[in-house]
């Protein structure tokens, strides 16, 4: 698969471009201890990041994916504001980048692709740690799950993003690791990659049809080439 006309790509954050689920892990934790609740291993918190925050407080108060609709609205906020606190001063402990993002997102921009972020993180959260990470200067623009009143499966997002930079849905292409971000892509007409090593609750992202499903982040250049 070729992509051909783009000049824009939109990544997704959480399992495309960074691992953060340890410091997630670590969040929610923190979280739990501070209610004086049961904590849980890294591996099971992370089947539950991608979402946003909002969404991983919830499972971590249900203790499973599926969220316990009975969590009283006093119990989320407090624990969304423990959970926001710890984590805001925590971001790049454990975080770290895929292999060879830095490198291929350098030769993207050098090729004159615009770069943009779109994930359904806080936005808040993403300057930081793109600085943490020495990925600063990248990106053309930066999108939170909090910056419009819809996000990712929406295709609000993406089509912001289209209207913002003056671009036509066909030249732009959606790169991300969860099915959030596939379905954003087909409900906004936009062509988008799948990748498969990031957090997708351990289903197939090949299941929801991206034009692409690639293993590892460099095949990105060589399909834009």
């Amino acid at each position: 698969m070729k992509f051909t006309n783009k000049e824009v790509i939109l990544f997704d954050l959480d399992g495309t471009l960074i691992d953060s689920a340890p410091d997630l892990s670590l969040a929610i934790n923190h979280m739990l201890s501070a209610l004086q609740r049961p904590t849980f291993d890294q591996e099971l918190i992370r089947s539950w990041v991608g979402n946003g925050a909002q969404t991983l407080v919830q499972r971590g108060l249900s203790g499973q994916s599926e969220i316990d609709q009975s969590i009283a609205p006093e119990l989320f906020e407090k624990s969304l504001q423990l959970f926001l606190n710890f984590y805001k001063n925590n971001l790049c402990i454990e975080t770290k980048l895929y292999p060879s993002v830095r490198a291929c997102l350098k030769v993207l921009k050098a090729k004159g692709y615009r770069l943009v972020i779109v994930t359904n993180k806080p936005f808040e959260f993403i300057e930081p740690i793109l600085e943490g990470l020495q990925l600063t200067g990248l990106f053309e623009m930066l999108l939170g799950g909090d910056s419009l009143e819809k996000r990712k499966p929406d295709a609000l997002p993406l089509l912001h993003v289209c209207e913002k930079l003056s671009v036509t849905v066909e030249q732009c292409l959606m790169v991300g690791d969860s099915k959030n971000d596939i379905l954003a892509a087909k409900a906004a007409k936009m062509e988008s990659i799948g990748l498969t090593y990031g957090y997708n609750y351990g289903e197939d992202i090949g299941l929801h049809k991206p034009e692409a499903v690639f293993d590892d982040f460099s095949d990105i250049v060589a399909t834009l080439s």
